[in-house]
């Protein structure tokens, strides 16, 4: 037996280790935070997000908290009202959908070169994937509480 298979068929097993922990991990889900925030319209649970980074704190991520009422029907046009109050825990875990917004037409590159800087460009291709989910109802807030605040069991009223 050559010297190194049996070293090779350990870095084998662990690479395949690593990826299947990775997946597992991947599929889990969300971390949801252990605290609950009260606000004017009723409770929210967030998530903890864990950033690219050894130098960063994780983060507690609360998405989709309304801060009024939808816009649509008959409020459509008119001055934003408190949302409808909840009883249950809300669970802010995904984003919202954005407020309506016509985009540049960036499908022709050379014609979109035309008429915008390449930075601009750029910029746009990151961005038309996280506008695809669009609609009139759209007053919604994510928040991002630094690392810090997720320390101690801390009770937090957030008035919205």
């Amino acid at each position: 037996m050559h010297p190194c298979l049996p070293s090779l068929k350990a870095s084998v097993a662990s690479a395949v280790l690593f990826v299947v922990a990775w997946g597992v991990s991947a599929l889990a889900g969300p971390t949801y935070s252990s605290r609950i925030v009260e606000t004017k319209s009723g409770p929210v649970r967030g998530i903890i997000l864990t950033l690219n980074s050894n130098h960063l704190e994780p983060v507690e991520v609360f998405r989709g908290i309304p801060y009024a009422a939808p816009p649509t029907q008959e409020r459509r046009f008119m001055p934003p009202v408190p949302p409808v109050p909840w009883t249950g825990t809300r669970l802010t875990d995904t984003f919202p959908p954005v407020c309506p917004q016509r985009l540049p037409d960036i499908s022709n590159k050379t014609v979109a070169f035309m008429s915008m800087p390449r930075g601009r460009y750029l910029q746009l291709q990151k961005l038309v994937p996280l506008l695809q989910n669009q609609s009139e109802d759209c007053l919604y807030l994510n928040l991002y509480v630094p690392g810090s605040g997720l320390i101690g069991n801390l009770s937090v009223v957030c008035p919205l």
